[in-house]
């Protein structure tokens, strides 16, 4: 997603809220509340299947994930919206905080946290 497309969606959710009169409920709370609930449903997609299986699910499985995954996509968007910043420069900023975290000669490979060192 290019940061021009992010804008785009951002302003489709905000006219498609404000049209609904939605504002008054997109709290910041009730967006991180939504997108933990949306995203514990995208998980549940996975719940019961293996990590091999989870690589190819059929077409009808693979569509829930995708809606699922937009649920979080959106309400992640509209939460970045309400509270004024910068999605993509947030997501840079945290690779490059994760990058020092997590230095290729030391966890390239590895699955453990920087604080089990």
């Amino acid at each position: 997603m290019t940061a021009d497309s992010l804008a785009m969606l951002t302003e489709r959710l905000r006219r498609f809220a404000a049209e609904r009169d939605w504002e008054q409920f997109h709290s910041p709370k009730n967006l991180a509340i939504g997108i933990a609930a949306e995203a514990g449903e995208l998980a549940a997609e996975f719940q019961w299947i293996d990590g091999v299986d989870s690589h190819h699910p059929d077409a009808a499985h693979l569509d829930r994930i995708r809606h699922e995954s937009a649920d979080v996509l959106l309400y992640l968007v509209r939460l970045a919206d309400r509270l004024q910043f910068d999605l993509v420069a947030a997501a840079e900023e945290k690779i490059g905080l994760n990058a020092l975290k997590y230095p290729v000669e030391k966890f390239k490979g590895s699955s453990r946290k920087y604080s089990e060192e």
